[in-house]
């Protein structure tokens, strides 16, 4: 009702967490990765999530498509180009000239960082936490029956509420953020296609329109709906990625791959606590700050979905799948859409870097497909990747929160689905109105500031809880007293 108001109130909310509390985003994110990597390698790591020796629910392949397409899916498509290009044109911290080999080597650099171990860390932790003690504890799946032991029977009081609370939130807004960022995408590439125009009101029915289909995919359940979506969705992505690979400049793709790794691996550490100290605070807010916001948002919506799947599974299992898999097909995707944009600007037809800033991010994919065969077959699979990535994400993010506001079911009602997913939908609507992309990064960084406490929280938890199982399993069988070893010696004989 009062755009305007809205946006000046959460601006203002959004500098004074970015000013006063950048840090925690930065460093929490840090340690979340050094934990879940700590686990995966430890005795820890043999636990099973589930009674021992139970088997896993879903196949390995389709584990892993699920948990990548509702984690990333549709950002992958709006920044797999824009990001690179973004700084390529203007190098983070004045690391490198504008739109040279250097600026084009940090770009890649930062574009791992931003989407590759630490997001997956943030949902490991989130997940492991959940699958433990709901598939090996018997607990609801509620992110506050992982305070058992920190909180005792509290969980059950206005304390557990609370945390599920901010929760629902947090998967609310982040779930709201991709939505809006589909729409422009989509938006973007209709009108590329066939001239249909950009606007708010055309992003506004397209959301309309994807979420009556997500909410239709919602209520056929995680086994039948998401896991149709993401497995199709990865076969069609892949399908795009080879195209480009093959059609591109593969040997620049592979080069490339080989000397960002490097570089992103020899500069990991240094990039993890980065802050507004010594470094450009505006840049920080407005790309890692707000990343590192955005997954921590998505975090209790995709942890409590991957703890959903991965029942059978050993802690090890759990950390190795979703850290190091869905990581690996990041930097795929990014090397292969990112690497044949910069080859572009530094060698081809270029053009890339005006259009982002002309057009906005959102087109960036579709002018990079501009510049090779069958422009019109592959920008509308690119349309089509963006609405399936919509449609499974929010369709999962509806279950979930569905989950949340049930008292931890695995089978929410069907009409409490359909409520979650209307309210993402109408709440992706108000943010693109209050102030499109901007409003869209605020709100995420918003919503999660109150849950990264939480899970700091969730990680002493769980660490109590693990320590407790191995106490539990080292045990000895308490020595029978001398009486009784007489008495089983006369019964004996």
């Amino acid at each position: 009702m009062a755009p305007d108001s809205l946006a000046s109130v959460t601006q203002a909310i959004l500098s004074a967490i970015i000013n006063g509390f950048g840090w925690g985003f930065v460093v929490s994110t840090a340690l979340f990765l050094v934990f879940a990597g700590f686990l995966a390698v430890s005795r820890f790591g043999k636990i099973r999530l589930g009674a021992d020796g139970e088997l896993p629910e879903f196949r390995t392949v389709s584990w892993v498509c699920m948990m990548f397409s509702v984690g990333m899916g549709i950002g992958l498509m709006f920044w797999g180009v824009a990001e690179p290009v973004f700084h390529f044109g203007a190098p983070p911290h004045g690391l490198a000239a504008a739109q040279t080999k250097e600026a084009a080597l940090v770009a890649m650099k930062y574009s791992y960082f931003h989407w590759a171990l630490h997001p997956w860390a943030i949902y490991a932790i989130v997940g492991l936490a959940i699958a433990y003690f709901t598939h090996r504890k018997g607990l609801p799946i509620l992110i506050s029956s992982a305070f058992t032991p920190l909180l005792g029977n509290a969980v059950n009081g206005p304390i557990g509420k609370t945390i599920d609370i901010l929760a629902v939130i947090a998967t609310l807004f982040g779930t709201a953020t991709s939505l809006g960022l589909g729409a422009q995408q989509i938006n973007s590439g209709l009108n590329f296609l066939w001239g249909t125009g950009e606007g708010t009101a055309i992003a506004l029915t397209i959301i309309a329109v994807l979420s009556v289909l997500f909410i239709l995919s919602a209520v056929s359940g995680v086994g039948k709906g998401v896991q149709f979506l993401s497995n199709m969705n990865m076969v069609v992505a892949a399908a795009l990625l080879l195209f480009l690979a093959v059609v591109g400049p593969t040997i620049f793709i592979l080069n490339t791959f080989t000397e960002a790794l490097g570089d992103y691996l020899a500069d990991l550490v240094t990039m993890s606590f980065r802050t507004a100290a010594f470094s450009d605070g505006k840049w920080l807010g407005s790309w890692t700050i707000f990343y590192w916001a955005w997954w921590v948002s998505w975090a209790p919506f995709v942890g409590v979905f991957i703890a959903r799947i991965s029942k059978g599974r050993t802690i090890r299992e759990f950390i190795t799948g979703v850290l190091l898999i869905p990581s690996g097909v990041t930097f795929l995707w990014f090397t292969i859409m990112g690497g044949t944009a910069l080859h572009s600007e530094l060698m081809g037809v270029g053009g890339l870097v005006e259009a982002v800033n002309n057009q906005g991010a959102a087109i960036s994919l579709f002018a990079l497909l501009e510049q090779y065969p069958a422009t019109a077959l592959t920008s509308f699979v690119a349309i089509f990747l963006v609405a399936i990535f919509f449609i499974s994400g929010a369709d999962a993010a509806s279950i979930v929160m569905g989950m949340l506001s049930s008292r931890g079911t695995l089978e929410p009602a069907r009409i409490v689905v359909v409520l979650w997913g209307v309210l993402a939908g109408a709440s992706a609507c108000v943010l693109l109105v209050m102030g499109g992309l901007e409003g869209l990064q605020t709100a995420s960084i918003i919503a999660a500031a109150p849950f990264l406490v939480v899970m700091l929280g969730l990680c002493i938890s769980l660490w109590m809880a693990l320590l407790d199982d191995l106490e539990g399993r080292r045990e000895p069988a308490s020595p029978l007293p001398e009486a009784s070893l007489l008495t089983t010696a006369v019964a004996a004989e």
